[in-house]
């Protein structure tokens, strides 16, 4: 392939007015997917970055090979008790997809009831939301999307024949319960603008047209969502955004009965809620910013009502619960560092399970499914320790390994993992992870990977790099680094808030700190550090680099968020009103001064930038695809360097990329192939 130049955006200025600020927008245009320049640049993009990467084809066809000779091909999850089933997921060698199955806990053969490469057959794209099988265990409820746009179509299969159904509900959130009368069915519908807003009860075989609305949310900023736990006595209505929230219940054997309200929405107060024995249980930052627990009866579910069973603690974020027939199980995070507390109902005492590990990710796996049980199953690992399930005995406090996932070629005894604390701009000190290879030399020249997110209040585990496979990076010499910046709850609530509304440059300080850490303890070259992150942790991206050009060499922004201006001004969009509780509002003047100062969109300039890598998805409902083009169209306007900078579009795809187990391992390996090339490492073993 013939080197293809890099396509220039054409300039059609349009004008906006804000606050007497006047904002010259030349790419607005590219919003419009109908604009007739809109695709050809698109396309244009992606002919210029399959140019630029064409040298590179050996390294990443090396790239992926080692990727995928590391994955067990033939591989499945422990086996998790339910009902009369053990439930289990398997992979089958050269296939993308799970294969979902059961056996009888008393014996029996195997019955494949979902098998995601049959339903993905001949689609370009193939994800799939849920899997509900009714208390009789007969039927199954499946939400599945093809294009990437998150609106799910739920469709239904009767277990004993085999056959799928003829019931179809479109336009869905993917979400749905089912109640105890083994034929009704709870789902969310999504508005115009992708908002899951409203509530429907289905009942097999009518038609899907004349369903029931049992709830709508006129809140524009308050998502809808259904679930129901283990006890599966209620079925829940959560309606809520950032900072407040409420939840409607409903028994799971009343299915035409009436919803009611445990406590009605009160701003800044999060409830979420749980039940046992006639009793909800809830945790809730109501007068605690850490969370406690409280509880009530279910015929007196308001707040006047709840009691204390575990108060708030200034120190240990409760980040969230899981409730047995006897045991509470807590996921806390102290330090930084996230711990698993056993709360026995009975003797009201409790203990901590502890870990060994300088820097690792616990929590309560997914394969509780059962509310009677003395076991809590544990998903664990490290960032050099693959993921394991730990079956703990809530009462003799005894654990057992059940399963470590095989990663071929992994020896965690060669690697290094270290924990250390940055110091920020404001004094804050920043947890920071380090991964290398023993008989690492810190001397400063070492090349380095610093990845970070920070917003929402998300918790980026110190967990094992499964999907994205740095020690591809790592064993060609490289630190690899994990950053967790305030806008994250690693620390704890203050964490989280320290780094939003008209904090939120913490987050970026933060993460510059972190680089400027590595370059000047010597674990990292400074020629030669690369910064990754998506979707907001791509809107960290931009920002950073706009402060600091010249601390990264390269840069990785995928699906990043980086029109924050205008995308919080348009009202229509998926995500726009509920994160006015997250980034503010900028119809009020002082966020939109705020917003202004750090969007990296609007401070693109003159000056040099690193080699930057970006992609984004052509269906994508949360950061639309005009973002990252626009962004990449200025860059090319105003950087002042030779730098690299490609451009990628999945025409096929949304805010996850590629949906199958293999094909994501090519985006993955085109990202290293172009950071080492920027390293001029391109030819390294």
């Amino acid at each position: 392939m013939k080197s293809i130049p890099a396509p220039k955006a054409s300039k059609h200025p349009q004008k906006f007015k804000n606050h007497n600020d006047i904002r010259i927008d030349d790419y607005f245009w590219l919003k419009d997917r109908e604009h007739p320049e809109t695709m050809p640049y698109l396309h244009a993009e992606n002919k210029h970055f399959d140019s630029h990467m064409k040298p590179l084809t050996t390294l990443k066809n090396k790239l992926f090979k080692e990727m995928k000779s590391r994955i067990k091909e033939n591989d499945s999850t422990v086996p998790a008790p339910e009902g009369n089933y053990l439930y289990y997921s398997k992979y089958k060698k050269g296939l993308q997809y799970a294969i979902h199955a059961r056996k009888p806990r008393k014996g029996g053969r195997e019955e494949v009831y979902f098998d995601g490469n049959v339903i993905a057959k001949g689609k370009k794209y193939f994800m799939l939301s849920s899997l509900e099988i009714a208390p009789n265990e007969n039927l199954l409820a499946y939400a599945v999307d093809f294009d990437g746009s998150e609106r799910y179509t739920i469709h239904f299969k009767d277990l004993k024949s085999g056959k799928t159904l003829s019931d179809a509900i479109t336009n869905t959130h993917g979400e749905c319960v089912w109640s105890n009368d083994n034929k009704t069915l709870f789902y969310v519908e999504l508005d115009a603008n992708l908002r899951p807003f409203r509530v429907r009860r289905h009942i097999l075989g009518e038609d899907a047209k004349k369903d029931v609305i049992v709830y709508e949310e006129k809140n524009s900023e308050f998502f809808v969502h259904v679930y129901s736990t283990s006890t599966n006595d209620f079925i829940y209505i959560h309606t809520g955004g950032k900072v407040t929230n409420e939840v409607w219940f409903l028994r799971s054997s009343d299915a035409h009965g009436k919803f009611q309200c445990v406590e009605p929405r009160k701003e800044k107060m999060l409830y979420h809620v749980m039940d046992r024995n006639g009793e909800f249980w809830i945790h809730t930052d109501y007068k605690a910013e850490n969370y406690q627990i409280m509880k009530t009866s279910v015929d007196k579910p308001g707040r006047k009502n709840w009691k204390t069973v575990i108060a708030v603690s200034d120190k240990i974020y409760k980040s969230s619960a899981a409730l047995f027939s006897d045991f509470l199980v807590l996921e806390e995070r102290q330090n930084g560092l996230p711990q698993i507390r056993i709360y026995n109902i009975e003797k009201k005492k409790d203990h901590l399970v502890s870990f060994d590990d300088a820097a690792y990710e616990v929590s309560v796996g997914g394969g509780n499914r059962e509310f009677k049980t003395d076991v809590v199953r544990l998903s664990y690992s490290s960032p050099i320790t693959p993921d394991s399930v730990i079956e703990y005995n809530m009462i003799t406090r005894k654990s057992k390994t059940l399963k470590t996932r095989e990663v071929k070629g992994h020896k965690k005894s060669n690697y290094v993992c270290k924990r250390v604390f940055v110091k920020s701009h404001d004094g804050a000190k920043v947890p920071l992870t380090l991964v290398y290879k023993k008989g690492f030399k810190q001397n400063g020249k070492a090349p380095g990977y610093l990845y970070g997110y920070g917003s929402y209040g998300a918790i980026i585990p110190d967990a094992f790099p499964a999907r994205r496979d740095v020690f591809r990076l790592i064993d060609r010499g490289f630190v690899y680094a994990l950053a967790h910046p305030r806008g994250g709850s690693e620390m704890g609530r203050s964490w989280y808030e320290d780094g939003k509304f008209l904090k939120k440059k913490n987050t970026f300080l933060d993460f510059n700190a972190c680089g400027d850490y590595l370059i000047k303890n010597k674990w990292v070259a400074k020629d030669k550090l690369a910064a990754c992150g998506g979707s907001a942790g791509g809107m960290l991206m931009g920002a950073c680099m706009n402060m600091r050009p010249e601390l990264f060499t390269a840069i990785a922004a995928h699906v990043p968020f980086v029109d924050v201006i205008n995308t919080m001004l348009d009202k229509d969009l998926p995500l726009t009103q509920i994160e006015y509780k997250e980034w503010g509002n900028p119809a009020d003047k002082k966020y939109y001064n705020y917003m202004k100062s750090y969007s990296p969109y609007d401070n693109v300039s003159k000056q040099s930038y690193p080699h930057l890598f970006v992609t984004c998805g052509l269906n994508d409902p949360r950061v639309t695809y005009w973002e990252p083009a626009k962004w990449v169209a200025k860059l090319r306007e105003l950087k002042t360097n030779d730098n690299a900078l490609v451009f990628k579009t999945n025409m096929g795809a949304g805010h996850f990329g590629v949906s199958g187990r293999f094909d994501h391992l090519w985006e993955q390996a085109e990202e290293y192939a172009f950071i080492l090339n920027a390293f001029g490492l391109a030819k390294a073993k």
